[in-house]
């Protein structure tokens, strides 16, 4: 009915129309109103599409590159922005914006040529931890220098968070380096008895002064010989933390790479970087929707 006066008011009066088919005519009028409703909707559609786009991009900037369309998805959804991967993909192609990709990691074998013993693998067929400050990993890398030389950076991380839990950062690879880090591990995290502490079969990892901190409160393990995927969640850590703190090349001395990784573990990849293995969760918000579960 509405139509049929549309078609006929370019001949006679909407009124006439209107009380012949007896029609009222602000219903009439009120059917005419979709057509701007339509454009106010495609304009607000626009804005919102604008908006999620310059918010896209903060947030890749504010992550500096560390974020790819999976995690940038997530950190919307906080935000309470339901947003698509598709979407978020063709904002980062459209903007020429590149997140950083890890290389490829091939993990070194350790020279574990010593005669001081080694322990086994507890970990083989042994069930993922289901909570916190059950299983420790650790391993030991290099960080180059402007000057040639190098730093060794050991950190003990929790294999259920991913968290690190102590780390150290020196000019030398003597045995106190991974002592150092897990005397700072167990002070902060006070883990009961039974850890299970594992590592790779270097000698730092077999010392005495390092089965003297144990005190037989806890467990060594070793990664098999020759098996350098046993470590493998320490050797990934280090293929992120590389690609994303040596990109742009070398340390101009100790202080300056002890406070920039030091802000990159404490501050961004245990308290904010999300973790696809972790339900796109920072090792601490992990470990805070466990407490508050438990």
């Amino acid at each position: 009915m509405y139509r049929f006066i549309q078609e006929q008011s370019q001949y006679f009066p909407v009124l006439v129309l209107c009380q012949t088919l007896e029609v009222n005519r602000s219903g009439y009028y009120e059917w005419l109103k979709p057509t701007a409703t339509s454009s106010t909707k495609d304009t607000d559609s626009v804005r919102i599409k604008v908006d999620n786009t310059q918010q896209i991009k903060d947030l890749f900037g504010l992550h500096q590159r560390r974020y790819g369309s999976r995690r940038l998805v997530s950190e919307m959804k906080d935000r309470g922005v339901k947003i698509s991967r598709d979407f978020v993909r063709r904002v980062l192609v459209e903007n020429q914006l590149r997140p950083i990709q890890p290389r490829s990691f091939v993990p070194r074998t350790t020279d574990s040529r010593h005669t001081m013993g080694y322990s086994p693998n507890l970990l083989l067929d042994r069930p993922r931890p289901t909570g916190p400050n059950q299983v420790w990993v650790s391993d030991i890398t290099y960080i180059p220098l402007a000057n040639g030389k190098w730093l060794y950076l050991a950190v003990w991380l929790d294999l259920w968070s991913r968290r690190v839990v102590g780390w150290c950062l020196a000019d030398h690879m003597r045995d106190e380096l991974v002592i150092t880090a897990l005397r700072r591990a167990l002070l902060g995290r006070q883990p009961a008895n039974g850890l299970i502490l594992h590592s790779d079969r270097g000698s730092q990892y077999a010392s005495k002064d390092f089965s003297k901190l144990l005190a037989g409160k806890h467990l060594r393990s070793m990664s098999r010989a020759g098996e350098c995927y046993d470590n493998a969640t320490a050797e990934s850590f280090w293929s992120r933390l590389k690609a994303e703190v040596l990109e742009l090349g070398v340390f101009l001395s100790l202080d300056d790479a002890r406070a920039e990784i030091g802000d990159y573990i404490d501050n961004y990849y245990n308290v904010v970087r999300k973790h696809s293995s972790l339900q796109y969760c920072s090792p601490v918000q992990f470990e805070s929707k466990h407490i508050s579960q438990n």
